[in-house]
């Protein structure tokens, strides 16, 4: 091959090349709408106070990289770490990844590089030759050894595209990585709170069986007296047996939570681990809300979503890019004879070079259907981008509305438990200067029990719906995490 038309190939195929640049949509994530708030109503700067916090709501915002920290529990926060270190579903999502990009680089580097191949060849034959034209069989060696190049020239950008396809594909993995992440430190941080809610729920279920039972007791004692009629005693044993029937029901839901807790951080559910107490845990009084641009950025659902379009433009470049001509190069040199005199010696020299252009004329119609499917694939990506976009939008609007009400339910739980609280206390003192009787006062605390399981369960749904917008708020990824993703 000459210079001048050596010259004129590449420079075709260089002109190729960038006119492929636009056999496929460009990749981008379609516009969204950015909302001024993200809810029906705009949500308040901050909620009512409850429990001694009102919470603030921080407009504009990132998301906290180790958010779970701001409930000030070490306790929590091994957990958590036990959980992020030995969770085996977290492990083999990491494992999977790590195999998805190691194939990356076999694809890229099998479709961009020329592939050498060397091979030696050592044979040892009988042939039988024609009868009277010679002897009757000759015995020969064969000695050969050649080294085979191949390259085939991504004129219109197939390879590239197909590796593009690749590089998105394993970014959406990377992606949902970090989507499993985040969602195995929320379920960790969820299951504690809930453990611990139930832990003191029962601790005063059990109190309330004891003061029903007592009632009950008196109430018979005083049937049997004739104080009381049939049906008060009856009653009053319906409502402690009644109240007796909750405990198993709450006992079993808290065995199934440290079960679940167990299994989460990488244990077995008889090695389950120890709670904190509700108490110990602190409400953190800042949660963030990021605004939509950054939302779109720190949702690591979102990223997928958006890495997924940009791997189904790139199959339409790739779909496209199959209707034009290949063109591939071969070559191969080495030494070969029958003797290893001959296989040194000027004569053994081997060598070979070749050229070969394809172009698809008729198959059928495959190529075009393909080219077609791949466009509805694009179309559904973006689709499903959209979608997205918009759960992550709902996600976010549903936990501020429900702060800002779990706020105003425990705000109003707890004036009932302290309104509770006061009159037992009364009751209490009123039975003991004898100007009331131990029903009354257990019917008071009874009344006191169950204010306060009221207010128990509002602070378990708040602490579980903040863990829940730290979750939806997702986390703006590093510079570093940036740089890598787009490589």
């Amino acid at each position: 091959m000459n210079v001048p038309f050596k010259t004129s190939v590449l420079a075709l195929a260089a002109v190729l090349t960038v006119t492929a640049c636009s056999f496929g949509p460009g990749g981008e994530p379609p516009a969204m709408p950015s909302p001024q708030h993200y809810g029906a109503q705009a949500q308040p700067s901050k909620t009512v106070t409850a429990d001694g916090v009102a919470q603030t709501f921080d407009v504009g915002a990132t998301g906290a990289p180790q958010w779970w920290r701001l409930y000030r529990s070490d306790a929590l926060d091994a957990l958590v770490d036990e959980g992020l270190r030995n969770s085996p579903t977290l492990a083999a999502t990491q494992r999977t990844l790590a195999a998805a990009q190691e194939q990356l680089r076999a694809q890229v580097g099998a479709s961009t590089l020329p592939s050498i191949d060397g091979s030696v060849q050592v044979e040892r034959a009988r042939t039988a030759v024609v009868p009277g034209l010679g002897p009757q069989q000759v015995q020969y060696n064969f000695f050969a050894g050649q080294i085979f190049t191949h390259y085939t020239f991504d004129l219109f950008g197939e390879t590239r595209y197909m590796n593009s396809a690749s590089a998105a594909r394993v970014h959406v993995q990377a992606f949902e990585l970090e989507a499993s992440r985040r969602a195995l430190t929320a379920n960790i941080v969820a299951s504690v709170i809930n453990v611990a809610a139930l832990d003191r729920q029962i601790a005063l279920t059990e109190r309330l069986v004891e003061v029903s039972n007592a009632v009950a007791s008196e109430d018979e004692q005083r049937f049997a007296l004739g104080s009381v009629s049939r049906a008060q005693m009856l009653e009053s044993k319906q409502d402690a047996a009644s109240i007796a029937a909750t405990l198993p029901a709450l006992r079993q839901q808290r065995t199934c939570a440290v079960h679940a807790l167990a299994v989460l951080i990488g244990r077995t559910p008889d090695n389950a681990p120890g709670v904190p107490d509700l108490d110990s845990l602190a409400l953190p009084a800042h949660v963030p809300v990021a605004v939509p641009s950054d939302l779109l950025r720190s949702r690591p659902d979102i990223q997928a979503a958006d890495a997924a379009v940009k791997a189904a433009a790139a199959d339409v470049g790739a779909a496209t890019a199959q209707l034009f001509p290949s063109l591939s190069l071969t070559a191969s040199m080495g030494r070969g004879g029958f003797s290893w005199p001959t296989v040194f010696s000027g004569a053994g020299a081997l060598w070979a070079l070749g050229a070969g252009l394809s172009q698809p004329i008729f198959h059928g119609g495959a190529l075009f259907a393909q080219r077609r499917a791949s466009i509805d694939a694009y179309d559904a990506a973006v689709l499903h981008y959209k979608s997205t976009v918009l759960s992550a939008f709902q996600d976010v609007a549903n936990s501020l509305a429900a702060l800002d009400n779990d706020a105003q339910t425990l705000a109003s739980a707890a004036v009932a438990a302290d309104a509770a609280h006061a009159g037992f206390d009364d009751a209490a003192s009123r039975h003991r200067m004898g100007s009331l009787p131990s029903t009354a006062t257990h019917a008071s605390e009874s009344r006191y029990l169950n204010a306060q399981l009221g207010a128990v369960r509002a602070a378990g749904q708040r602490m579980s719906d903040t863990a829940a917008l730290f979750q939806a708020m997702g986390e703006l990824p590093t510079a570093q995490q940036t740089a890598a993703s787009t490589q």
